[in-house]
């Protein structure tokens, strides 16, 4: 099946997630009259829907600018969360976050024949971090504001970077997502309308922790220019998530691999 279009705008911004690398300075676009740049492409692995049993696999191409990492103002964390840092004080920093959250179509899968449509759109909202040395903890809120009406997600966890040998890096992260009624709802309940269509029985969805992940990200330079990305999540859905009659797995993966070459031009 292919993804549709608003999928491969989100997973573009994941590809743009594993291209973070070392910033020399606060511009993260390079230093004086020079911008650095990479371009490549990634293959994505991820769930057709969330909760779904089936994967669905697919190339991304990109371009995004070099030093997008923990000591840039601007972060990318996931396709709904694309934070810039905009205070910041002996390791507390806050900021607003935007990003995409994906659609729900009913051709995803035959298990959702009879649900209809639930619209992707532009998310909103901020986060706070605090860093010591490599370990940073953190919690951020995205809200939809465009499209279908799909509430927001309150995400706490944690991430540790660190440098392994000859330039590799890696970042380890973990925490949990608590999802509001409208989310809840939207992704997992099943209304009266939906139920006579698709055959299942009614089910109500209440806000709370909706699952609990833990994953990897690692940079590992090839060359001077050349550098591979590769990236590794594991998601569990918990509580009236996992309960949800649309739900074939609670566990739920995502993978990602690329090759990205970079290059710098003077301004």
């Amino acid at each position: 099946m292919m993804a549709s279009s608003t999928r491969l705008f989100g997973s573009a911004l994941i590809a743009a997630a594993l291209t973070a690398g070392p910033a020399s300075a606060g511009d993260i676009f390079g230093n004086g009259d020079t911008l650095d740049l990479q371009v490549g492409g990634f293959v994505i692995v991820t769930p057709k829907y969330e909760g779904s049993n089936d994967y669905e696999v697919f190339g991304v191409p990109y371009i995004a600018p070099v030093g997008m990492d923990e000591n840039s103002r601007l972060q990318f964390r996931g396709p709904d969360d694309v934070r810039f840092r905009l205070f910041e004080y002996y390791g507390f920093e806050v900021g607003p976050l935007v990003g995409w959250r994906f659609d729900r179509d009913e051709d995803d899968a035959d298990r959702l024949d009879g649900l209809g449509d639930v619209d992707g759109g532009i998310v909103a909202g901020a986060y706070a971090a605090y860093r010591m040395g490599a370990f940073a903890p953190f919690v951020s809120y995205g809200h939809q504001v465009t499209g279908d009406e799909t509430g927001g997600l309150l995400r706490f966890g944690a991430e540790w970077r660190m440098p392994i040998w000859n330039g590799i890096k890696y970042t380890l992260q973990g925490g949990s997502t608590f999802a509001d009624d409208d989310y809840m709802d939207a992704f997992f309940s099943v209304n009266t309308q939906q139920a006579a269509r698709s055959g299942f029985n009614t089910y109500n969805a209440d806000a709370g922790i909706k699952d609990i992940y833990v994953g990897i990200n690692a940079d590992i330079p090839l060359s001077q220019q050349w550098s591979l990305k590769m990236t590794g999540m594991y998601s569990r859905l918990i509580g009236d998530a996992a309960d949800s009659p649309i739900v074939e797995s609670e566990d739920q993966f995502f993978g990602g691999l690329g090759l990205t070459y970079r290059f710098s031009f003077q301004r």
